[in-house]
């Protein structure tokens, strides 16, 4: 693996995104010979996609959502040549197939890649690959609890379908929610009261106990951190231990969980 020369010049990267999950990008510097532009994982993993010359004299570059791409943050670069890297910054992007995405109903897997911009100002893109994925949607809260709903894309609910919230630090804390189905749709409750402190994260069982084990997340957007943007309120509850403070929350990973403190 080559390392991103530092006296290389940034360069600008505009990005379309389509429905299906894919990337194009364009970028104005057309070098002679062959081009590629790199995603870099944080752990050093490449994906070099050819550059060909577009329309205009610009280069363009094509991640289609076929071509997996782990889950993870990716750096973007520009190659030219071997020994010289340049850090791509964003340029015009072009996300608006991203609000509200509904992916088609046969899909096996969910590919969702964002764009965005590093606090270095550099271009990297986020990527998610889920099969099974259950999305996310409206969460209603009340004073005890709240109500999530979504839709779970890959597989299909059974009868016997049902929720788990589990405490992430013992796997043998699990709360069973009823889930109500709808076709592909889902919707279920999560009281605070016996929720322990701690985090407990959220997962669907959409074939029952024989089935998959599905991280419940907001993924379908063009939102690439859901931690500042869905902010929900603590609601302070009677407990079977005690007073605690909870509230529902995106994760780094925009993974559904829930916090619950104690009220000292």
């Amino acid at each position: 693996m080559t390392e991103p020369s530092h006296t290389a010049p940034p360069v600008s990267a505009d990005c379309v995104a389509d429905t299906a999950g894919g990337l194009t990008f364009d970028i104005g510097v057309a070098e002679p010979g062959p081009a590629h532009l790199v995603l870099r994982r944080r752990d050093g993993e490449e994906c070099a996609l050819p550059l060909a010359p577009a329309e205009g004299g610009r280069l363009r570059a094509a991640l289609p959502s076929s071509v997996d791409l782990p889950e993870g943050r990716w750096d973007a670069y520009a190659r030219f040549a071997e020994d010289e890297q340049h850090p791509l910054v964003p340029g015009v992007s072009d996300l608006r197939s991203l609000v509200d995405r509904v992916p088609g109903e046969t899909a096996a897997r969910i590919a969702v890649r964002i764009p965005y911009t590093t606090r270095q100002g550099t271009l990297a893109v986020r990527s998610w690959l889920r099969a099974p994925h259950a999305e996310a949607g409206e969460l209603h809260l009340t004073q005890g609890g709240f109500t999530v709903s979504g839709r779970v894309y890959g597989t299909g609910l059974r009868p016997d379908a049902y929720a788990e919230v589990r405490e992430r630090s013992c796997a043998q804390k699990v709360l069973r929610a009823d889930v109500t189905a709808r076709e592909a749709e889902f919707g279920f409750t999560v009281p605070y009261a016996p929720l322990d402190p701690g985090i407990w994260d959220l997962w669907l069982r959409p074939a029952g106990e024989e089935g998959p084990r599905v991280r419940i997340a907001r993924l379908l957007d063009d939102v690439v951190d859901k931690r500042p943007v869905f902010r929900y309120p603590k609601a302070a509850v009677r407990a079977e231990h005690g007073e605690v403070r909870a509230r529902p929350y995106y994760t780094v990973d925009n993974d559904l969980s829930v916090t619950v403190s104690a009220v000292s």
